[in-house]
C-alpha cells in the first residue's frame, strides 16, 4: 500500500497561506495523510530551491517520498478537496 503525505509549503507573512492551512489539514485528516509544514525560510531555502518552489502556498502530494501532484497559489477548498482525492486514487 502507497504511504502518502501532503506536503504544504508556505510563507509566514503570506495571508492565503495562512487562510489555507487550516483547510489542508482538515482535508487530509479527512484522507488520514499527514500532513509535512515547510516553511519559507532562510533554515529550509535549500530544501525549497530543490523542490523548485516558486510561490507560495504550494501544496505538494507524495506518494513513497516521490512527488506525484503539485498545486500552487489559493484554490478554494471544494477545488483542493477534488483535486487531492483525485491525486489519492492514480
Amino acid at each position: 500500500m502507497a504511504k502518502f503525505t501532503l506536503l504544504e509549503v508556505s510563507g509566514e507573512s503570506c495571508a492565503n497561506c495562512l487562510t489555507l492551512l487550516p483547510v489542508v489539514n482538515r482535508l487530509a485528516r479527512e484522507r488520514g495523510i499527514p500532513v509535512e509544514h515547510l516553511e519559507v525560510n532562510e533554515q529550509n531555502a535549500d530544501r525549497v530551491r530543490a523542490l523548485s518552489v516558486d510561490r507560495v502556498p504550494t501544496l505538494i502530494v507524495l506518494r513513497d517520498g516521490a512527488e506525484i501532484a503539485r498545486c500552487t497559489g489559493y484554490q478554494p477548498e471544494e477545488i483542493l478537496s477534488l483535486w487531492l482525492d483525485a491525486k489519492l486514487e492514480e
